[in-house]
């Protein structure tokens, strides 16, 4: 079981930030939300800024849990924990990843994710539609 974090940025429009891997690493040009495996005696929380300023050079400010999944790629099985958070400041700096998009939380539908991404998106769209029926 590998355990990995990732981070769900949001902007002041309201629009998330998805990265798609490059294609020469493993899962290559899927879209997922970035971050990367856990560090012993580090918690998802210090993963995700920690990722984010090595993949992206950016810091973020990171919030609580959304969502977690278990997903089995046949070859290894990922504990994906997702963050929210903010972006403070930096210079976006892609290593990983060849592209970037901030989009909407309907514009997700229109991208390929990893599939241990995929429950982070369900989550993420429930989470729209319990904030929109509040309103």
């Amino acid at each position: 079981m590998i355990d990995v974090a990732a981070a769900v940025i949001e902007n002041r429009e309201g629009r998330i930030l998805i990265a798609r891997r490059k294609p020469e690493i493993s899962l290559g040009g899927y879209w997922e939300f970035p971050g990367g495996r856990i560090e012993p005696g580090e918690t998802a929380a210090e993963c995700a800024a920690r990722e984010m300023k090595e993949e992206m050079d950016v810091h973020i400010e990171t919030g609580d849990v959304l969502a977690e999944t278990v997903h089995d790629y046949g070859t290894k099985t990922v504990h994906l924990v997702a963050v929210r958070a903010i972006l403070l400041g930096g210079r976006m700096r892609l290593h990983d990843h060849d592209d970037i998009r901030w989009v909407t939380v309907a514009e997700m539908d229109d991208y390929l994710f990893a599939p241990a991404d995929e429950a982070i998106v369900e989550a993420i769209q429930a989470d729209s539609k319990k904030s929109a029926s509040k309103n």
